[in-house]
């Protein structure tokens, strides 16, 4: 019988670059047999295959093209062409419009074009966009972040969990994150923006706020900047949120149910 139970393995949320012991974004969701790599930042990859190769995901889903979320598609297409991996099939990835072309157009070193879809098998988002990996079921929803960037929720018979990606507080996340088990939110801003000044992300106290707005079960923050320590940034949100508030620190794995557990990194 496969393991119906969610699984959130934080492979890295550091911004805007690594850190010496922290890639960027980059998460591991798995259960009901499916494997999925959600947002590929820089040094991800590398963390990745302590759990799963390339070849043994079931799918990409990438948030926005920021680099600090994407770059790592780029050795990842190398990784499996390129390398030890055979893949049987394309890796579906699920990415913002224009995905495919941006990725060709750093792959791209002469009049040919790299062969993208030899690696991955690209689906574009919208808002709304529906599909079911396994027995996952993943929905995303468009967010506020001055260019085409997405939300996203992951639905298994065990529980279910809603990633921001980046955004600012917006309706459409509230509303995808309604009733869930988990809401892993970005905490980059250290400060509300000017007046005048597009806002682009949460706060810690945004993070709270959406999360009692969408009555969250546990609140983990993640994507934390780098004006802010992890711990300021959990005691913040938790100043506006009732419920549980955790740190993605990298190498965690939250196992979602009823109640969410969270475990350290295997030594080694």
């Amino acid at each position: 019988m496969r393991d119906e139970l969610l699984r959130l393995t934080v492979l890295g949320c550091a911004t805007p670059y690594p850190s010496a012991d922290n890639p960027c974004s980059g998460y591991l969701v798995s259960g009901g047999g499916a494997r999925i790599w959600v947002d590929a930042g820089s040094g991800t990859l590398g963390p990745l295959q302590r759990h799963v190769r390339l070849d043994e995901l079931d799918a990409i889903w990438i948030s926005h093209l920021h680099a600090d979320h994407s770059a790592d598609l780029l050795t990842a297409y190398y990784g499996a062409l390129y390398a030890d991996i055979r893949l049987a099939a394309p890796i579906p990835l699920y990415g913002p419009p224009g995905t495919a072309d941006r990725l060709a157009g750093f792959l791209t070193n002469t009049a040919t074009r790299s062969p993208i879809e030899s690696a991955f098998a690209v689906t574009e988002l919208h808002d709304g966009h529906r599909v079911d990996i396994g027995s996952l079921r993943l929905t995303s929803r468009a967010v506020a972040h001055g260019l085409p960037a997405f939300a996203v929720r992951v639905e298994a018979a065990g529980g279910s969990l809603v990633y921001s990606g980046d955004t600012a507080p917006c309706p459409s996340l509230t509303q995808l994150a309604q009733g869930c088990d988990v809401l892993l939110c970005e905490a980059d801003s250290a400060r509300p923006p000017a007046e005048g000044e597009e806002r682009v992300h949460h706060t810690p106290e945004d993070a709270g706020d959406t999360a009692r707005a969408a009555r969250a079960g546990r609140l983990v923050v993640t994507h934390v900047g780098r004006f802010l320590t992890p711990g300021q940034a959990v005691a913040r949100a938790a100043a506006r949120f009732d419920g549980p508030v955790d740190y993605a620190a990298p190498g965690v794995t939250f196992t979602i149910g009823h109640p969410a557990t969270a475990s350290a990194p295997a030594a080694g």
